[in-house]
């Protein structure tokens, strides 16, 4: 509505209040004419001249203040509009950010779940590892451990052998011993000596 029609709506309410209050005065002073009531034929007339004047009065304060009341009213509507595209934009922006945020929120879980089973993945890799590497170590420890054994199984051999022909030296000695008189053992000097000469 713009300022003229606004004007001319209040012209029309204030012509019509001003008919109606001139009409309901002339009506009481009719009725107060005519005998009707003396107090309250008075009281009735104050009433309407009451009426008229603040019918009066009322026209010409909306007559001065209509542009100043169709301007506040104007002014609200353009706050108010103003108001509710602000709101509007702010829910737009609140809803793009929420978009954003659950992105971001869906993309991290993804991530995270990414990392979870690179950890597992990793895990399993490094568990293998750990049981090859254990199963070569364990394959190292029986190669030395047979190395060894047979290291002290050799020395052991050699030992009994050694033992043994030593024993075995010692009984021909006391073998010989009791069984070689001493005309054989100068006989045998003899034979050794003849021998060693006869080469030489």
């Amino acid at each position: 509505m713009n300022q003229s029609n606004f004007r001319s709506n209040v012209i029309r309410f204030v012509s019509a209040a001003f008919f109606l209050s001139f009409a309901l005065l002339v009506s009481v002073n009719a009725w107060a004419a005519g005998g009707g009531g003396g107090d309250s034929a008075a009281l009735w007339k104050d009433f309407a001249w009451r009426v008229f004047n603040f019918s009066i009065l009322a026209g010409l304060l909306c007559w001065l203040l209509a542009g100043r009341i169709k301007g506040f009213f104007s002014g609200r509507r353009m706050e108010i509009k103003k108001a509710l595209e602000e709101a509007e934009r702010a829910k737009k922006e609140a809803e793009q950010k929420f978009r954003e945020y659950e992105e971001k929120l869906t993309k991290a879980t993804a991530e995270i779940s990414g990392i979870v089973e690179m950890i597992k993945s990793q895990g399993v890799v490094e568990r293998d590892k750990i049981l090859a590497d254990a199963r070569i170590a364990a394959e190292k420890m029986k190669e030395d451990t047979k190395i060894r054994m047979d290291q002290e199984l050799n020395q052991a051999r050699k030992e009994l052998r050694e033992e043994a022909v030593s024993l075995s030296v010692q009984m021909a000695e006391e073998i010989l011993k009791k069984t070689i008189t001493p005309a054989d053992h100068e006989n045998m000097v003899k034979d050794y000596l003849s021998k060693v000469v006869i080469k030489h």
